[in-house]
């Protein structure tokens, strides 16, 4: 079992930035694949970025060249950088873990939620 505690939501105005994190315990997650996921109110959860073992990275078009996925396997976390924030990006913010080698990702925080005002 992997639990995952996500931090570092708030309030900010378009235009600023916000680091969130994702603190993992139970499990090492060198063997995990990590992700960022969120969900706007009336919306449906929908994906933000990802990072292998390898630490190959993957991103939503809507974030590309504004958030930056990275895992740090000593501290067992992974964070999420989210620069030159637009109000259409206020949502929950949830982190997930998948094993390496199954496709779907198991394991889920409670959230952070992120408003960014216009």
């Amino acid at each position: 079992q992997v639990q995952l505690v996500e931090s570092g939501g708030g309030l900010v105005q378009a235009g600023g930035s916000l680091r969130l994190s994702c603190a993992a315990s139970g499990r090492t997650i060198s063997n995990y694949g990590m992700a960022w996921f969120r969900q706007a109110p009336g919306k449906e959860r929908e994906f933000v970025a990802s990072i292998s073992r390898s630490r190959s990275t993957d991103y939503a078009d809507s974030v590309k060249g504004r958030f930056t996925i990275s895992r740090d396997s000593a501290k067992n976390t992974v964070h999420l950088q989210m620069n030159s924030l637009k109000p259409e990006d206020t949502a929950v913010y949830y982190c997930a873990a998948r094993y390496y080698s199954i496709n779907s990702y198991a394991y889920w925080g409670q959230g952070t939620q992120v408003t960014v005002s216009s």
